[in-house]
Order: structure tokens, then sequence, then C-alpha cells
């Protein structure tokens, strides 16, 4: 298939050119025949227009001759060789004193005919030639830049001939003081290697970025490139993998090349799992391409010579799913976990992201701190973007508090589905499902307390929602703390069955996470009477790299007493939901009167309406 293309691609080059040349041709022709020449006449007709005193002038070039009549007008003639043209005019009549009066200018005849052949035979040729080395340098260029796909895609940024570094800096990444001390040594050895070197240390050959998907690995990449002022190279690890079989060892070869050429400098490979996942799979066998690239990889970074200063930097979301080989001393031998930002992170990095958007007087970023538990530095990023373009569309000079509020809600569940429309029963069902989860949360004193209540569709499903957030952000969770957390998550499902002794599909989400929880609580984290013990832990995705099954650690007995106990903790939890409920009824007709009504209750409205019922 490949053979029949470039045979179709020359043949249609060919083409081309012949039409070219079949057209150059034609304009020579053209010119060489050009149109609206002089009348031609003989010199019979010359010696009577003499006669007759029509003649102002005549000029002799060779045998030919231009005439000029008294009106202007030109014609030309051809006279007999080697015979003067008086002569010639006489012995056709023409009279001696009519002929005295004209004027005969004589001019020596250049032959050009020899250059004009020449032209109109080699011009052609000429351009034809310049068609066939156009064609011939194209397919140079392309043969040549097919032998260079074994070259190194990565891109160089700081040093002779780079890219010029983004200006970002340490100061301008939020949060991770941890990681930013640990990668701060890293820019001061590549600096000023001599420091280290003379005492005897050795740093790091290479470092590995850790952490969930938007935490700032790529960022802190980027700022170790600003900061040490050393050539950078970046690449993601899917560049190296081509169809071919040892490419991508060839181009990790010219990679680390350039790189020790360069010293000192950086190399940084973003998403390093897509090649470095565990090699012995079976999957593709020892000649499969990706192990191949990460033989080389492990390779060169162990055979880097003594006292190098060529850092690995690598960063993913996905450590355990590395080659251990490349985990240990000598390769990433330093391993930097970036953790998702805890409340004082969020607020500095929410400073960060508002530098340079006009806020308002009444924003408070340490309220949308407090509101964002679990978003990464990505998240808060996008959310201030948010609220930058909900601004804009209103037409205003600065971003409100409330524009970055409904970008919060934005984030987490989508724009507001306003061609979505509640029936007077769907907004019942609604209310009481939402007011279910938000008088559970505040009822359960290990719940996370209720920032917001609405039934405002949003999203692809969500038909309201309940914004809950922790009082103080921890580390570590208690059974209780979780128990409490099934129950609000079946406050929903409850509420429904209370007042409708209907259930809808509205509850299906929950009841998802539910279960999910409860099999953690089991399986994860020991806290069921089963005792401390681990079941097989969370089932991953099948990767190249992990064994494509993986055998139960415990017996079918056993399996029938997880799910008794995952049974367990969700209907002990229903049955807490339902009894809280019931106690509280005229709250939960109360709270769900009043989103019928406004749709949305607020932190403080929902604290008021809780406080009048226990009065």
């Amino acid at each position: 298939m490949k053979i029949t293309a470039n045979l179709t691609k020359l043949l249609k080059n060919i083409g081309i050119i012949l039409i070219a040349f079949l057209v150059i041709s034609g304009i020579f022709t053209l010119f060489s025949s050009p149109f609206g020449q002089p009348e031609k006449v003989s010199l019979t007709q010359l010696a009577e227009k003499v006669n007759q005193e029509e003649v102002k002038e005549i000029t002799v070039k060779g045998n030919k001759l231009s005439i000029v009549y008294n009106n202007d007008e030109k014609a030309r003639s051809v006279k007999e060789e080697g015979v003067a043209l008086s002569e010639s005019l006489k012995s056709y009549g023409a009279q001696k004193e009519k002929l005295s009066r004209v004027n005969v200018n004589a001019e020596q005849e250049q032959d050009w005919g020899w250059l004009a052949m020449v032209g109109l035979g080699i011009a052609p040729l000429l351009i034809f030639g310049f068609f066939f080395w156009m064609m011939f340098k194209q397919a140079k260029g392309k043969s040549m830049k097919a032998m260079d796909f074994s070259k190194t895609k990565a891109r160089l940024f700081g040093g002779d001939g780079g890219k010029t570094p983004e200006e970002v800096s340490f100061e301008d990444v939020g949060g991770l003081e941890e990681a930013k001390d640990e990668l701060d040594e890293v820019v001061e050895f590549l600096k000023n290697p001599k420091k280290f070197l003379k005492m005897g240390a050795q740093i790091p050959r290479g470092v590995l970025l850790m952490g969930p998907p938007g935490t700032g690995k790529t960022l802190l990449a980027k700022a170790i490139a600003h900061q040490a002022d050393v050539p950078f190279y970046s690449i993601s690890g899917s560049e190296f993998i081509e169809l071919f079989v040892g490419v991508g060892a060839s181009r990790v070869r010219d990679l680390f090349e350039k790189a020790k050429k360069n010293q000192p400098s950086i190399v940084f490979i973003d998403e390093i799992d897509a090649i470095g996942r565990t090699r012995g799979a079976g999957v593709g066998g020892g000649h499969d391409e990706r192990e191949q690239t990460l033989n080389q990889i492990l390779s060169e970074m162990d055979g880097f010579e003594e006292n190098s200063t060529t850092v690995v930097m690598g960063a993913t979301n996905r450590p355990d799913v590395l080659d251990p080989a490349l985990l240990r001393p000598g390769r990433f031998d330093r391993r930097v976990t970036l953790n998702m930002p805890d409340i004082e992170a969020r607020e500095e990095i929410l400073e960060i992201h508002a530098e340079d958007k006009p806020l308002a007087e009444e924003v408070d970023l340490r309220e949308l701190a407090e509101r964002t538990p679990g978003f990464s530095g990505a998240d808060l990023e996008n959310m201030v973007n948010e609220a930058a373009i909900l601004a804009t569309q209103k037409d205003q000079k600065e971003i409100k508090q409330e524009d970055l509020l409904e970008a919060i809600e934005r984030v987490l569940l989508g724009r507001e589905r306003k061609s979505h429309i509640l029936s007077d029963e769907e907004k019942e069902i609604a209310a009481y499902h939402e007011a279910g989860h938000a008088l559970l949360a505040s009822l359960m004193p290990e719940a996370e307390s209720v920032r917001k209540v609405s039934i405002i569709a949003r999203g692809p499903s969500a038909g309201g929602y309940t914004l809950k957030t922790p009082e103080e952000e921890k580390m570590m969770k208690s059974k209780s703390e979780f128990l409490a957390e099934l129950a609000v998550l079946l406050g929903g499902y409850s509420a429904e069955k209370l007042e409708f002794d209907e259930i809808t599909t509205g509850a299906s989400n929950d009841l998802k996470e539910a279960s999910n929880l409860a099999k953690k609580l089991v399986k994860k984290y020991g806290m069921s009477d089963l005792g401390p013990i681990s079941y097989g832990g969370e089932k991953e995705a099948v990767f190249l790299g992990k064994e494509m099954a993986e055998a139960k650690d415990y017996s079918e007995e056993v399996a029938a007493e997880i799910d008794e106990e995952i049974s367990g903790f969700v209907n002990h939890a229903q049955d807490k939901a339902m009894e809280l409920l019931k106690k509280n009824q005229d709250l939960l007709d109360k709270i769900a009167e009043t989103l019928i009504e406004q749709e949305t209750i607020e932190k403080k409205q929902f604290k008021e309406l809780v406080e009048d019922a226990e009065k």
C-alpha cells in the first residue's frame, strides 16, 4: 500500500512538471512571434510611395528596411543582398529627386538569432531540470526526516538554543512546603555542584514526584527549571513509544546523550508510568517495545559517570504500578509526595491565582478555602477562572464573592440546568430527599456540617445537592465518623421512604457510595466484627505490568461473612437514619417546605431552622 501511494505521488509530480513545461513552451513560442508587427511591402510598392512623396524615413539594417511614412505609420521590407538601396529603388522606378528627399539611415545589424535559438532551446530544459531538482530535494528531505524518527522529541528549555523557561518560581506554588524544601536542595546542587562534590556528597540521581492529578507536579518541575537556570529537557513518557521496536530505546539514548553534553542539566519525564510499569507480566514478551524503552532508561540512569550533574525527574500519579528497579537507590532514589492541599494551602493557592484578577473588597478567600475541601491546585485555578468568566458575562468590573461561590458549585456539580424544570411532585420528592441528608448531618455530631442545600438541578444527573464541609480537616477518620457518614448518605433514601412510602431512582448514587464505604470498612479498614484483617484491598483496574488475574486471599465462607458484615453496616445506618428522621419529623417537613419555596438554603438560614426547632 505504501509503495502504491509513493508511485501515485511520483506520477502526479511528473504530470505537474509536464504541464508546466508545455505552458512555458507555449509562452516562448508566443513571444517568438509577437502580434502587431508593421506591414510588409515590396520594393515596387516602396518605389511608388517614394515617387508619391509619402515616405519620410528609411532605416537600413543589413538587408532589412524599416520604413516610416509621413503620417508616422510604419512598414518593413527587404532589399536585394549586395546592392545599394538607392540602386535597388531606382531599378524599380523610383525618381532620383524624390529619393533624395527621403531620410535614409544605415545601422549595423545585430544577429540575435543564435541567442534566441539558444534561449528557446535551453530555457525549457533549465526549468524542467529545476522542477526535477525541487522534487528530489523534497524527497530527500522526507527521507532525512524519516531517518530522524529515532531522535528524541524532548523540548529544551534554557541553555544554548533552548526556549526561554516559563518564569515560575517556588513562590508561585502554593502549599507543598516540604516538597519545595526537598527540591530546593536539587536546585542548589545544580547551581553549585562543586560545593557538594567537594564535601563528598551525592545528590539523588533521580527525583520522582508523586501525587494525585492537579497537585502541582508539572508546575514544580517548571519552577525547578526556572530557578536552577540550567538546560531542562522535558518529554512525556508516551513520546518514547512508536510502532517500530527499538525506537523508544534509541530516543532514550539520544536524550541522555544530549543531557550529558550540557550538564549540569535536568531531564524531566512526565507521566513516566506510561513506560515505567512493572515488567514481566507476560504481555508482549521480552521484546515488547515498552519494556525495551524502560530497560534503556534503567541502563542510562545507572550508567551515569561518577560525579555526574544531570538529574532525572519523573512525575506520576500511579507510583504503585512502577517497576521496582526504577525506585531503587541509584535511580529514582528520592521520592517527593505531593498531597492534596489543606485549608491553609488552599487559601495560599487562591491568593496566587487571584493576584492578576480584580476582586471585590467583600471577597473572603478564607471562606472559599473552607468550602473547597478535596480541591486540588488545578481545581482551585479552574474555580477562580470560572468566577472570572461569570463576572465577565455579567458585565461586572470586579469578581464578587457570589461569583466565586457559584464557581465552586460549577466545578463540583456542573452548571445549573435551567431548562430542566421539575414537576411539583418531583420537586417535593427532591426537597424531602435533600432535607433528609441535611437534617441527619446536623443531628449527628460526628458528621460534617451543612454549608448549603439546594434542589436546583445541576450537571448531568443531580436533581439537588447538599454541600457539607468538615469543621476541621483530619488525616485520619474514626469508625464513628464513617458510620455517621453512612447514615447521612442514606438520609435521602430514608426520608423518601418515610414521607412517601415509596422509593425513587434519585437515591441510586447515594446507595452506590454507601455500599462502597461499607466495603472499605470491612475489607480495607478492619472495622467490622471479622477483626483487624485486610481482605484483598481495593481491586485495581487491569494495567500492563500487573497480573491479569488476582486470586482471592480468603475462602468462600469468609466471603459470605464479608457480605453479611457489609449488609449489617448498611442496614444499621438505615435504621439509625430512619430513627432520627421519625423523631424530628416536624423539622424535616419544615426544611422540605422551605426548600420547595426557596429552592436553596444557605448555612446561616439552615442553622436558624435547626435552632428554632430545638427551642
